[in-house]
């Protein structure tokens, strides 16, 4: 309006930022990304004007300009994926300020994502995947009982159950799949809510951590918790898989998304229907799960080829 000091580009991203988490309810870890890649594009614009970039730079901005910055991440050899997420934080944000009336951003209808490779989940063989998820497979390990229990019975969620690290360690204690339970209600991706079914091994490998564990664990906490008895970090989850590879043998694609990964192979692999491990694992869209039958493929052909005499 007239009167009205220049909106400063990065203002905007801050309430952008914000919209996204409270109203679009994204992840902690996809506004992380989308916080990093825009602020990476605003100091871009900020040494191309010499100046503060306005949101009204933002939207004048030529198709020449997103392409310098695309080929500047290039030159740091960013992979395409990151590209691609970095120019769709962009696109996102160029919404965003049409739809509060901040400027149109026309520069974006004359690129196209950059290409990437489509890379295929790396799952773990199926006897690996259950020794992690094993507390036997940590015999002789000098940490306390219970903590070899805990990182046993999370492992065993993310592959028995499909889960991702964030979603078993969200699980409260009231809320334990033990006994009778043999269920759990899961918040993912999105706010997207869930059930997921949670079979026996996997309850009595939770029923196991609970009975060693030192701590009182209140029904409205968490049902995983830490040396001092506080919210169990997902990194502590990461450096024990570490132990694991090291232990078994495993190559370093083997953490515990990859658990959440052989889950989904082996279920198919088993003759798991395609739509029904969709809701399992929580997917939005069908074609996301799908890529889990060229997996399936792959195996198949790799297998053919070194059993096969005439392969």
């Amino acid at each position: 309006m007239k009167g009205e000091s220049p909106q400063g580009l990065t203002e905007i991203v801050v309430a952008w930022l914000s919209y996204l988490g409270q109203e679009r309810r994204l992840a902690a870890k996809t506004l992380e990304a989308y916080g990093r890649d825009v602020r990476q594009f605003v100091e871009f614009l900020h040494a191309r004007l010499d100046r503060t970039p306005l949101a009204a730079d933002f939207a004048a901005m030529k198709p020449a300009d997103l392409r310098a910055f695309l080929a500047a991440r290039r030159a740091q050899e960013i992979d395409p994926r990151s590209l691609q997420r970095a120019l769709s934080a962009l696109r996102g944000l160029a919404k965003y300020m049409e739809r509060i009336g901040a400027g149109r951003a026309s520069a974006f209808s004359a690129i196209r994502s950059p290409k990437a490779g489509r890379r295929l989940p790396r799952p773990l063989r199926t006897d690996d995947a259950r020794a992690v998820a094993d507390v036997e497979t940590r015999a002789g390990d000098i940490r306390d009982p219970w903590i070899l229990a805990r990182d046993a019975a999370v492992l065993a969620l993310c592959y028995g159950a499909g889960l991702r690290i964030s979603e078993a360690l969200s699980i409260a204690r009231g809320d334990a799949p033990i006994g009778a339970v043999d269920e759990v209600r899961i918040t993912g991706k999105g706010g997207k809510t869930r059930i997921a079914p949670v079979i026996g091994p996997v309850r009595a490998a939770i029923e196991d951590y609970i009975s060693r564990c030192p701590w009182t664990l209140k029904p409205d906490g968490p049902l995983f918790v830490g040396a001092r008895g506080g919210p169990l970090s997902p990194r502590i989850v990461q450096l024990a898989m570490a132990q694991m590879r090291g232990a078994l043998g495993l190559p370093d694609s083997a953490t515990p998304h990859a658990l959440r990964h052989s889950f989904a192979t082996h279920l198919l692999a088993r003759g798991g229907d395609l739509r029904t491990i969709q809701e399992l694992l929580g997917h939005a869209s069908l074609s996301t799960t799908q890529v889990y039958t060229a997996v399936d493929s792959a195996r198949l052909v790799a297998a053919y080829k070194a059993a096969h005499p005439r392969a």
